[in-house]
């Protein structure tokens, strides 16, 4: 969706390319004519939590680049180009628009429709993104953009973190029943939540969110050898090979793996999926830029 206000015009003024997930939001700034001038990084922005903080770690992390860039800070000389995590849901997109600050122009899409845009160049394929959540896209020949996946959490987001955290602390449950002996797995598992017996965990899932789950993510690649570990990694590679199917049926597009857990995911992913794994050319954010640039451009 993309709205514009022409009552406050800066002369050249300022592209912000925002991507902003549950984990965190990267920026980058540039000049009117897409020249990269600084980045940075603030807190989680995905709708999901809530839109009045995702404007405040937007605002933070936009705050962050023009320091960086030693200049100075005024939302009405930015055209804003953002993918966000939760743009699916029509409420909550509308409620963002809703309290957007003063801004020259602002472009807001899926952060898949970003991911897809900056891997590939614009150019047709398929990407997966992997981080606290997860969603596939693809761009076909003719520019046209296709979703799969990116339910949200929690029935939703497959391979994601907090879909590999929400199953691992189910080993962790075990446990502390007396289903499983314990291990170090379980040790671990019992450090990051900070719990202690059944009770505190009880009380850490109860409070528990997607980000909360994300962070037990790590520990499932750490233990990859623990036979419940193996079968959760096996089984996430095969939810990523299920999107990139849906999305292109034949298999004769490129494929590339982003986010923070794209990487860890790789060695998971069946063959036939891994042998069209291409890096991606760019990130979320600078795809999100190239959205800025158009956007600003409409004016």
């Amino acid at each position: 969706m993309t709205i514009s206000n022409h009552s406050h015009t800066s002369a050249g003024g300022f592209l912000l390319g925002i991507d902003g997930g549950g984990s965190g939001t990267r920026v980058i700034l540039a000049d009117a004519r897409g020249v990269e001038l600084a980045r940075a990084s603030g807190g989680p922005s995905g709708l999901g939590l809530g839109v009045e903080r995702a404007w405040q770690a937007i605002g933070e992390a936009c705050t962050r680049a023009f320091d960086a860039a030693n200049i100075a800070f005024d939302w009405r000389a930015c055209a804003l180009g953002c993918g966000l995590a939760g743009v699916n849901n029509a409420d909550w997109l509308k409620a963002f628009l809703d309290i957007a600050p003063d801004v020259r122009a602002l472009s807001v899409e899926s952060d898949a429709y970003t991911t897809v845009l900056g891997a590939h160049g614009g150019e047709a394929g398929v990407i997966v993104a992997l981080g606290t959540g997860s969603i596939a896209a693809s761009i076909d020949a003719e520019g046209v953009c296709r979703i799969s996946g990116g339910y949200g959490f929690p029935s939703g987001d497959e391979a994601s973190g907090a879909w590999l955290g929400m199953r691992a602390v189910i080993h962790l449950q075990r446990v502390l029943d007396g289903r499983l002996p314990a291990d170090s797995w379980s040790r671990e598992l019992l450090a990051r939540t900070g719990a202690t017996d059944r009770d505190s965990l009880v009380v850490w899932l109860c409070a528990a969110n997607q980000t909360a789950y994300a962070t037990l993510a790590p520990t499932v690649f750490d233990f990859r050898d623990h036979p419940f570990a193996r079968k959760l990694l096996a089984d996430a590679g095969d939810e990523i090979a299920m999107l990139v199917a849906a999305l292109d049926p034949a298999g004769r597009l490129p494929v590339a793996l982003c986010g923070g857990l794209a990487a860890p995911f790789e060695p998971f992913v069946p063959l036939a999926v891994r042998e069209r794994l291409r890096a991606p050319r760019a990130d979320s954010a600078a795809g999100a830029l190239e959205l800025a640039r158009r956007t600003g451009a409409l004016e």
